[in-house]
């Protein structure tokens, strides 16, 4: 049996204006190849970069908001290395003195965390004849989080993962979307023989060995030989990729072999890893300090007790909060959170349906919150930004529902009407003559045509299917186009095929 051990390495871009060391515009969605681009993120020589402040109080802000130690002092170094996108033969980036260090997230420990610049990007033509670099995305900011070896399989890992993507999203420093490489994961892994651990806590717990003995056996305890995934740019392909490297490295410790340093790829159509190149170590990028730039202060700088005191609610706990008040369960909560803007809409509703229904079942408005809503956004391709149903409006068409007012069908013919209006639902019934038909002579008449029309679906009744009534109960809510009260329905065609 072998023991994985799994840590992380989470780039992510920052939602900053300008990029990281020059005043070119930092838009991730610009179409046109190197638009954005200047001498400085070009690297021509002669050219003096200067730090962005914005970038810095972001990566300070996810700092103070996973309660880890904000460096006193921090300066940025150049590590070299040499590719088609890197227009310097260097990036400018952190290494011995980084931004942040330490902190917690998902019980995961954070070793740091730092700022650096993106590289250029390649494109491959189809016949891989030739590559074109476009430098729009050079000097872009970029966030790098590394954690220590702490993550034991790949459930933990994603769950890590995404709870990263959902600070970032909260504290609006990053869009953080790994569809557009907003965000990228490198994995690093190794396994060890489960015997070897024990035999190692034996050794560590002896009584004739000294504390300091102890700590010296921990910090060396054998973790396996490391392989690094490189840029996985979604959530199942870091799942994936972890899986297939454990039993990959444990195939190959089944034979007694050794498993190589190195860095992978993941090949997404194949569903494995794929050797790139063997694993650089530290003294490969010959690191040094950038001569262009000033150390930070950055207490003299930046009101680290102030920005603390700003944060937002975050993640975690909006999700305490939601249970303790709502009462609603685990799922329920997680696809409110999951999205910052969501959870703010859904407050804003529940707090405009408690002013007309003080004693309001919250569970209702999330029935119709999380189905119908958001059900009729994902089937119009509609944005929370550009939804034109307020959250009071959608609170009081809840409100009207709970009454007893409209059916289920209503309420969607309504909410689409809300949807392409703003209009209150209120103003819409009035204006439309919606409702419920309470008069039964009237709900009579679509009956006699619906048991005329359905004969066989009658007989059925009649010999004890129960599915039939409902059949027929659907097909006269089809026939007055939702305006029908079931109940009603229900009983009437019981009077009449009795």
């Amino acid at each position: 049996m072998y023991q994985p051990t799994i840590g992380l390495e989470i780039h992510a871009e920052l939602k900053t204006k300008t990029k990281m060391f020059c005043g070119c515009l930092n838009d991730p969605d610009e179409k046109h190849p190197n638009i954005n681009i200047c001498p400085i993120c070009l690297g021509h020589p002669g050219t003096l970069p200067t730090i962005n402040q914005e970038a810095v109080e972001a990566v300070l802000k996810l700092g103070l908001a996973l309660n880890s130690i904000i460096s006193k002092i921090s300066k940025f170094d150049r590590k070299s290395y040499f590719y088609p996108d890197l227009p310097k033969g260097y990036q400018i980036s952190q290494y011995e003195e980084p931004l942040v260090r330490g902190g917690k997230l998902k019980g995961i420990r954070i070793r740091r965390i730092h700022l650096e610049e993106d590289t250029g990007r390649l494109l491959h033509a189809d016949d891989g004849q030739f590559s074109l670099v476009d430098f729009n995305r050079a000097g872009v900011p970029l966030m790098e989080l590394v954690t220590e070896p702490d993550i034991k399989n790949s459930e933990e890992a994603v769950e890590f993962a995404k709870e990263f993507q959902q600070i970032c999203r909260y504290l609006k420093i990053s869009d953080a979307d790994m569809e557009k490489g907003e965000m990228r994961v490198e994995v690093n892994i190794s396994l060890r023989e489960i015997a070897d651990q024990r035999r190692l806590d034996t050794q560590i717990n002896a009584d004739n060995i000294r504390e300091n003995q102890r700590n010296h056996l921990r910090e060396s305890a054998f973790w396996g030989t490391k392989v690094e995934i490189k840029n996985l740019n979604s959530f199942k392909a870091v799942e994936e990729s972890i899986d297939y490297e454990i039993k990959r490295q444990s195939e190959i410790l089944e034979k007694g072999e050794m498993v190589k340093q190195e860095t992978r790829g993941w090949d997404d159509n194949k569903k494995k890893t794929v050797s790139q190149r063997s694993k650089e170590e530290a003294q490969d990028y010959r690191y040094f300090p950038e001569p262009d730039l000033p150390p930070l202060n950055i207490p003299a700088i930046f009101n680290l007790k102030k920005m603390k005191q700003e944060l937002p609610e975050l993640p975690e706990a909006k999700r305490r909060r939601f249970n303790k008040n709502y009462g609603f369960d685990k799922k329920s909560v997680e696809i409110l959170v999951e999205d910052k803007m969501l959870a703010d809409y859904f407050e804003e509703a529940t707090s405009e349906l408690k002013a007309f229904n003080p004693q309001t079942n919250y569970q209702l408005l999330l029935n119709y919150f999380t189905s119908d809503l958001r059900g009729l956004m994902k089937e119009k391709n509609i944005s929370l930004e550009s939804l034109k149903i307020k959250p009071e409006h959608f609170a009081h068409l809840v409100y009207l529902a709970e009454k007893g007012n409209l059916s289920s069908r209503l309420i969607k013919d309504l909410l689409a009407k809300m949807a392409e209006t703003g209009e209150d639902p209120e103003t819409l019934i009035k204006e439309q003559k919606i409702g419920l038909i309470n008069d039964d002579d009237q709900l009579l008449a679509v009956i006699k045509r619906i048991i005329q029309e359905n004969k066989k679906a009658v007989e059925d009744y009649k010999k004890g299917k129960e599915n039939a009534l409902q059949f027929l109960i659907g097909q006269a809510m089809e026939k007055t186009r939702g305006q029908g009260k079931p109940d009603k329905l229900k009983t009437l065609f019981k009077k009449e095929l009795s």
